[in-house]
This record gives C-alpha cells, sequence and structure tokens, in this order.
C-alpha cells in the first residue's frame, strides 16, 4: 500500500485534469456528429493520462538525476529527490507506463481508422511514438529540450494541437477552424501552467543551468509573457464562442472569472515562491472550461 502511494505522487494525480482538456475540448466540437463514437473518447482520455504519467515520472527522474531537484527548489518534493525510488525503477516505471501508452494509442488507431487508410495510421502511429519521445526527453538526456527553453513550444504542440486537434480529426476525419482556434487557446492556457511553474522555479533554474523561457526572459518579460499568453487564451475562446450559434454560449464564460483573478494576482506578484496557488488554479480553470465546453455541445 506504502508502495502504490508513492507511485501515486510519481504520477503527479493534480497535473491529470489538465492533460485531459484538450481532449474533452476535441471532442466537445464533435458531438453533434452522428458517428461521434464514446468508445474512441474514453480511450483517448486514458491515453492523456497515460502520456501526462510517463512525462511526470521523467521529470521527477531527469530533474532528480540532473540536480535540479534539491533543497533550494520550491515546488514539492519528488519521490527520487527524496530517496522513495531508485532510479532504476523509476527508470522502469517510465518504460512500463510508455508500453501502456502505445498499446492504447495502437487500440485507438486501429479502432479509428480500420483499413481506411494506412496512411492515417502510420501518421497516428509515428505521432504517437513522438509523443511518447517528447514526454520523456523533456528532462531526461543530454539534449532534453525543457533545459533549452523549448518547453513552452512542446506544451502548446501537445496539449493544444495534438489533443484538440488530434481528438477531432480521430472523429470525424477532418479537420476545422473553431478546432485550431480552441487548440490555440488550450494550449495557451497549458504554457501559461508551464510558464508560472517556471517562474515559481526561476532562482534555482538558474543556478542549475535550466533554461527555461523564463530564465531566458527574466522576470519581468516573463510576467509580461504570461499575460499575453492568459490573454490571448481568453481572446481565441471568446472568438469561437461569440462567432459560432450554441444554445447555451454563456456556459463556459463563467470559468473565465478565476482566470481574471488570476491575472489580477500575477499583476501585484512580487515574490515567486507565491505563485503556486496560481499554478493549480490556472490548471483547474483550465479544465473546469474544457468541462463545461463539454456539457455546453453536449446539451445544446
Amino acid at each position: 500500500m506504502q508502495q502504490f502511494k508513492i507511485w501515486l505522487s510519481a504520477a503527479r494525480l493534480r497535473t491529470l485534469p489538465l492533460s485531459i482538456s484538450g481532449i474533452l475540448v476535441g471532442n466537445a466540437l464533435c458531438l453533434n456528429q452522428p458517428n461521434f463514437s464514446w468508445v474512441l473518447f474514453v480511450l483517448m482520455l486514458f491515453i492523456a493520462i497515460s502520456f501526462q504519467i510517463i512525462s511526470n515520472f521523467a521529470n521527477d527522474y531527469g530533474d532528480g538525476i540532473k540536480g535540479t531537484d534539491n533543497e533550494n527548489r520550491v515546488g514539492p518534493k519528488r519521490v527520487l529527490q527524496q530517496g522513495l525510488l531508485s532510479k532504476e525503477v523509476l527508470k522502469n516505471g517510465i518504460i512500463f507506463m510508455s508500453l501502456v501508452a502505445l498499446i492504447l494509442a495502437c487500440t485507438l488507431i486501429f479502432l479509428a481508422f480500420e483499413s481506411q487508410s494506412w496512411l492515417y495510421i502510420i501518421v497516428f502511429i509515428g505521432l504517437s511514438i513522438f509523443s511518447v519521445w517528447a514526454a520523456i526527453s523533456y528532462t531526461v538526456g543530454d539534449k532534453a529540450y525543457g533545459y533549452r527553453g523549448l518547453g513552452d513550444l512542446f506544451v502548446l504542440l501537445f496539449f493544444g494541437g495534438v489533443s484538440v486537434l488530434g481528438a477531432y480529426f480521430i472523429q470525424l476525419k477532418t479537420l476545422s477552424f473553431p478546432a485550431f482556434y480552441l487548440a490555440l487557446s488550450i494550449g495557451f492556457f497549458s504554457v501559461g501552467v508551464l510558464n508560472l511553474n517556471n517562474m515559481r522555479d526561476q532562482a534555482n533554474d538558474a543556478a542549475v543551468g535550466k533554461k527555461t523561457m523564463v530564465v531566458f526572459l527574466g522576470a519581468k518579460r516573463a510576467k509580461m509573457y504570461h499575460i499575453i499568453l492568459m490573454v490571448l487564451a481568453i481572446i481565441l475562446f471568446v472568438g469561437v464562442f461569440l462567432s459560432n450559434i450554441y444554445t447555451f454560449f454563456w456556459i463556459p464564460f463563467l470559468a473565465l472569472i478565476p482566470f481574471f483573478l488570476h491575472l489580477i494576482a500575477v499583476i501585484k506578484n512580487s515574490d515567486p515562491k507565491q505563485l503556486d496557488p496560481e499554478l493549480k488554479k490556472v490548471a483547474l480553470s483550465t479544465f473546469m472550461l474544457s468541462v463545461l465546453i463539454f456539457i455546453t455541445l453536449y446539451i445544446g
């Protein structure tokens, strides 16, 4: 039981809602189509969660062996940092979850496309393998992209583009402008979560040579960058929901209230250590927005 709790801690359950936000939005846009598949939708949720767990295990492992997770780190203690799991055991966990994710992904792909298009099957299998690589390579390896200021780009790509557009395409075998704009919106919100994390850890990251976007920009410009991300995400979401006729279009707008409160808090903030609650607020608000979008399009 104790070992199970340790693995749950390594999985970082608080990060999982954000990981399925794009899946919820991408599928929500397909709900009014007669060929919408609930089986594919559920599979996508499990795949997104499995990819996030791989990323969390790998992040724990990569930052742990590099010494980034040390006594100066502001955020929650990691399992490798505390000695709760060894490097070898955690590495085996990454391999196991990678296999689980790929098996689920292949099941989804063959159910979605059957033998209709081997090109789509090959593309999505390649995308699944790339997703596993990206989840691991954020902090693991000598060329970890999270240490080179590329984390923001990959979060935008996967939490926005792959999640929303991938889900939409798997359901309908096509794309649309609303899906593209909402992919950017969810992507920018997700990058905002990462940016808050990096703003909180800026001093320690700079000291150990982890060159995040925040380290490159500096504290003041990182705050402005964050505000731009949030505002763009809100504008894109509002634009989609005001330009399309949805019966209960106003419901998701309720989720914008925490974002405005968050922006005020960030603008007033002068101590990066106090940003951890804001990180949770943006992550959960993005998830809530996605749930409300799904509910709105389901009942409308």
